[in-house]
């Protein structure tokens, strides 16, 4: 009567998670999913006190569905979080998937990386955690995050001080210029230092994205040719920084 029940999932999970010598075959009879498969796990929560089950399965099943996935494992962590593994070659792109939970108050989604096997599983969802406490570490509003792509930031900011000081040191008076300046400069590191490519890629003339990388070149402490990566990785933290 209780097999296949959120409860014994979740036991099932854990031990997995836990590294316990329980064979990939009986793991998956009791989970119902297949673990010999490439996964991509998510954390989905809500930060609302007063969550709805209805919203994070909904959110599940569109995690999925962007993936376009087939029969994925959702565990019920707590009532105000879900455990997902979608079988997927390919994690979901955050930007398209933040457009589908838009109606979905309060959600929040933490993918991990895509990883094969029972190993894999483990794995993926060790990331999808570490990319959910990146965005509780750094009081982030962002709705979906990736361990692809804060994989560096949750690095750099595991020393909350050290990451202050990078940023300071790095950027100097440019970490306290606009949005559209900061986004400028990453966008040109971004494209090899290469202001068309820049330009088209953020939807503006090339007039205007050398403007904005002059006004960057009287902020920095250093000129950028001389430390670009430096300061790409000091405004993506800025980036996902709340506040």
């Amino acid at each position: 009567m209780t097999r296949g029940t959120h409860a014994e999932r979740r036991e099932v999970v854990e031990l997995i998670i836990a590294g316990a010598p329980i064979s990939p075959q009986r793991a998956a009879s009791r989970l119902g999913y297949n673990l010999d498969q490439t996964h991509t796990a998510a954390v989905i929560w809500s930060d609302l006190a007063e969550s709805e089950a209805s919203q994070l399965d909904l959110a599940s099943e569109r995690l999925a569905r962007t993936a376009g996935a087939h029969r994925p494992l959702s565990v019920v962590a707590s009532a105000a979080t879900r455990w997902v593994w979608i079988p997927a070659r390919v994690a979901p792109d955050p930007a398209p998937l933040g457009k589908v939970i838009d109606d979905l108050r309060g959600v929040r989604i933490a993918i991990g990386s895509t990883a094969h096997g029972i190993e894999g599983f483990r794995r993926s969802h060790l990331d999808a955690l570490a990319s959910q406490r990146l965005l509780a570490r750094l009081h982030s509003t962002q709705r979906v995050a990736s361990f692809e792509r804060v994989q560096l930031v949750s690095l750099v900011t595991e020393n909350p001080d050290r990451a202050d000081q990078f940023i300071t040191d790095t950027l100097g008076e440019l970490q306290r210029a606009s949005p559209e300046i900061r986004t400028a400069v990453l966008a040109f590191v971004a494209e090899q230092c290469n202001a068309s490519r820049a330009a088209t890629r953020l939807y503006t003339h090339r007039n205007t994205q050398l403007r904005r990388i002059s006004r960057a070149e009287q902020l920095l402490p250093r000129p950028l040719e001389d430390n670009s990566v430096d300061v790409a990785v000091a405004l993506d933290v800025l980036r996902w920084r709340g506040g």
